[in-house]
């Protein structure tokens, strides 16, 4: 495992207390609900995380694809995916590369939600980070995006360790 003293010195574990905190915020607050009491969409986190990842790709996919985004079983999506789809917030399409499969699509009101959700928490971030100066808010998305994908990277290697 690795050490907990990067070679210039910082003490990672004096990070640790506020990676925590972070992750209870992020999940503790209510934040999700919030903004979607907000933006007045009913809806069920599993239902949201399928809709922001098809905002996010800006493509439709396949059932697999927005499993292994949200890290979670097909089924799990596949039950999700038919409220969605009577809710007329998704619809399937034809996988034109495989004529047995189909695609996940958002529909205008699924994108409508999606955009109305993710200006919200954007605005809430940009007013959390009002106070930052533009160097300050360039240097921490940098670096919140290095770590981010370094750490799955990392997540990711060791989950394939221990199969």
């Amino acid at each position: 495992m690795g050490d907990t003293d990067a070679a210039d010195g910082t003490d990672l574990r004096a990070v640790l207390p506020r990676l925590l905190q972070l992750g209870t915020l992020m999940n503790r607050s209510g934040l999700v609900e919030r903004a979607m009491k907000r933006i007045g969409a009913d809806l069920d986190r599993p239902g949201l995380s399928i809709i922001l990842s098809l905002h996010m790709t800006g493509k439709p996919m396949r059932v697999g694809e927005i499993a292994d985004r949200m890290q979670v079983a097909g089924p799990h999506v596949t039950r999700h995916l038919h409220v969605l789809e009577r809710r007329r917030l998704v619809s399937g399409l034809p996988d034109p590369d495989d004529r047995r499969a189909r695609l996940v699509a958002l529909t205008p009101d699924g994108t409508e939600i999606a955009d109305r959700y993710v200006t919200t928490l954007l605005g809430w971030f940009g007013d959390a980070l009002g106070g930052w100066s533009p160097s300050d808010r360039r240097t921490f998305y940098d670096l919140l995006l290095r770590f981010t994908d370094d750490l799955a990277a990392f997540l990711s290697a060791i989950g394939e360790e221990d199969e």
